[in-house]
């Protein structure tokens, strides 16, 4: 991964590890020339530079899909909220500045397209299929598993559904992701790679195999 990149990845707020990060560096490189990558929540850009960079490494593309008024736990009160990310004029959250300013400086503004809007909103207008999807968007059940509805069917055979915050223990931290993944699995439709960390790591078969009753 280009050196500059990675440190203005490392330097970027986010709640993305860089081994995790350098894992998805690594899939989209893979599989961009399946199709496009499509990010479901970019916040600032952290797993966007580590995304972006694989794809452009293959000649594709990244779609940064975000509505930027921050998830559940980032609103004021939450644990995870940034005043510094709060537009004073409006007095809500938004992290588009800072991801425009994060691809800007990773030299990712002709890789990656940034598009505003609730993921299931830009999902009802698209039509392409996908090389892959990372989901990292709401965290809460209603919004997970909404955004899994709407992108996961859009991997394409041999292309990569991955999602981020799995945690096995509930002590450990909020349990819809793991439960979308868990989902995604029993469909049949993908096959489980090795996670890092926190980042499950599906593959969409050629041939779907319904699981037994």
């Amino acid at each position: 991964m280009d050196a500059k990149a990675r440190q203005v990845a490392l330097a970027c707020k986010g709640f993305l590890d860089d081994e995790e990060g350098m894992r998805l560096y690594d899939l989209a490189r893979n599989h961009a020339h399946l199709g496009p990558i499509v990010e479901i929540g970019s916040y600032c850009g952290k797993s966007s530079v580590y995304l972006g960079s694989g794809a452009r490494e293959a000649g594709g593309t990244l779609i940064c899909i975000d509505h930027h008024r921050g998830s559940e736990e980032q609103q004021p009160g939450w644990e995870h909220h940034d005043a510094e990310l709060v537009d004073p004029t409006v007095g809500l959250s938004d992290s588009l500045p800072f991801l425009r300013r994060t691809l800007h400086d990773a030299g990712l503004e002709h890789t990656a397209i940034v598009v505003v809007g609730a993921s299931q909103a830009v999902a009802g207008l698209w039509t392409a299929p996908l090389g892959m999807v990372f989901i990292d968007g709401g965290h809460s059940v209603e919004a997970a598993t909404a955004d899994y509805q709407a992108w996961g069917d859009r991997v394409v055979p041999g292309g990569i559904l991955a999602i981020h915050d799995l945690f096995d223990d509930p002590a450990d931290g909020g349990q819809a992701p793991i439960e979308v993944y868990r989902s995604a699995l029993a469909s049949g439709e993908f096959d489980e790679l090795p996670r890092t960390r926190s980042l499950g790591v599906l593959r969409r078969r050629n041939s779907m195999v319904r699981p037994a009753k």
